[in-house]
């Protein structure tokens, strides 16, 4: 039997007695970020020091710029190629929005996809995963001197 959100009840909720919804861990089986900080990308505990395109199945060190400055409409033409149910685009230390003609791409492929600085990018895609969703993180990962944090 397979319960949704509006089968659970908290007991001890005195106000309204709301729903609590609840997702399952599947960070056993695929690809989580375990941390990330300037310069680097924690997945699964294994310390990345450069930009990487991050499935739940796999990781692909060899995409991508060093900074959002270099980003180029090729790096993003790769991302279409993948079959994912959502793209992240992780574009380092702070948010940017590309130039329509750098996401040109992506538009005539049809894919869909959220922009957002890095640190969001990973913490969005550790939630898509755990609710066993097919993510794309495509995370901009610049050099930097800082430790991640855990």
């Amino acid at each position: 039997m397979r319960l949704g959100w509006k089968d659970i009840i908290l007991p001890n909720d005195p106000l309204s007695r709301k729903p609590l919804k609840l997702h399952p861990d599947h960070s056993g089986a695929h690809n989580v970020v375990t941390a990330c900080a300037a310069g680097c990308v924690a997945v699964n505990g294994r310390m990345l020091t450069r930009s990487l395109l991050l499935l739940p199945d796999r990781i692909d060190e060899t995409w991508g710029p060093d900074s959002y400055d270099a980003l180029a409409a090729a790096d993003l033409a790769r991302l279409s190629a993948f079959a994912c149910d959502v793209l992240l685009l992780g574009t380092g230390r702070r948010q940017h929005f590309p130039a329509p003609a750098l996401l040109r791409p992506l538009i005539e492929a049809g894919r869909g996809f959220e922009i957002m600085d890095t640190a969001a990018a990973c913490r969005t895609y550790n939630v898509l995963v755990a609710e066993g969703r097919v993510a794309l993180a495509a995370l901009i990962v610049e050099p930097g001197p800082a430790r991640p944090r855990r």
